[in-house]
């Protein structure tokens, strides 16, 4: 009895072992899964980041044509045709939040409107996922992309021209929810003052 109990405790042995690594592998394997989870909701709010950050600074460098667009009433020809600037900001926070812009697609501006443009960002994560479970990921790094808009909001606006010589001494711009900004050529607000209630900058669905 007593050789029959040793027999059968080296018989169990292997599969226990067996089980053992099974059990270790699924850890690992749920760890890698894991940690990839991780690193792809980093890259994607690196993505956001880079998106909106492109998308501010356009805004902003929206200022000194806009404004310089009022007096001659050439707002109409500047809201048609104007640069998307904000770009090389995205780099700056994607590296913030470990991550670089990356190609195919980069930063991409487009046109969506007389009254829109879309930034879309492309990035890859700086960390890989490193897992020895996962055969390659050594150099595998999470990808993420994000769109963000710069919306004009105040369409309908009305321009005065109080002494009808050709300069514009008003304008009022009707923004929806933003209310009611009112410009005055000769002496403009400071851009950081009206920008935001002009301009909206928000992520949308890729």
């Amino acid at each position: 009895m007593i050789g029959r109990s040793r027999r059968d405790a080296g018989q169990a042995f292997p599969i226990y072992m067996m089980m053992v690594a099974g059990l270790l592998f699924l850890v690992f394997a749920f760890f890698a899964v894991g940690k990839a989870a991780a690193l792809r909701n980093g890259a994607q709010g690196a993505a956001d980041a880079a998106a909106l950050a492109a998308a501010q600074q356009t805004r902003e460098d929206f200022g000194a044509p806009f404004l310089a667009s009022l007096p001659g009433n050439m707002l109409q020809q500047f809201l048609q045709v104007h640069e998307v600037t904000g770009c090389p900001a995205a780099q700056g926070l994607a590296a913030a939040n470990q991550a670089d812009i990356v190609s195919p697609g980069g930063c991409q501006p487009t046109r969506a409107g007389l009254y829109r443009d879309r930034i879309t960002v492309n990035v890859k994560g700086r960390k890989p996922v490193n897992s020895s479970v996962l055969p390659g990921s050594e150099e595998t790094r999470a990808k993420a992309k994000a769109t963000a808009i710069v919306e004009f909001r105040c369409i309908r606006w009305k321009a005065f021209d109080f002494n009808d010589d050709g300069d514009q001494d008003l304008y009022i711009f009707p923004c929806g929810d933003a209310g009611v900004v009112k410009i005055e050529p000769s002496n403009p607000p400071p851009w950081s003052e009206v920008k935001k209630r002009l301009y909206d900058v928000r992520l949308v669905d890729n």
